[in-house]
């Protein structure tokens, strides 16, 4: 069974920061591409930010210059350091990874449970 635990949510006030982890645990052979996506109340889940095993990056551009994302492969976890914190940035984060479960075999997206962000004007 893979499971993929985040941590680090919060209650946090505007202009302040937040530092979001994602570990994956169980029997896979690799964890590939990993990324944080989000989801507020009446929206849709949209990207915040995604990186490769390799370590290249992509953000959303609402999130651009303020959320780095990293990775430890050694662990299979995922951060999102959150810099410089809207009230827009209040939503749910959920974890994303691609794992490989079995050698030269297609990858699995797998989801974290969620963990709530507010940011207070």
């Amino acid at each position: 069974q893979v499971k993929l635990v985040e941590s680090g949510g919060g209650l946090v006030q505007a202009g302040g920061s937040l530092r979001l982890s994602c570990a994956a645990s169980g029997s896979f052979f690799r964890v590939n591409a990993m990324g944080w996506y989000r989801q507020a109340p009446g929206n849709r889940r949209e990207l915040v930010a995604t990186i490769t095993r390799d370590g290249s990056t992509n953000y959303a551009d609402s999130v651009k210059g303020r959320f780095t994302i990293s990775r430890d492969n050694a662990k299979n976890t995922v951060y999102l350091q959150m810099s410089s914190l809207k009230p827009e940035d209040t939503a749910v984060y959920y974890c994303n990874a691609y794992i490989m479960r079995i050698f030269a075999t297609p990858t699995t997206a797998y989801w974290g449970q969620g963990t709530q962000v507010t940011v207070s004007s």
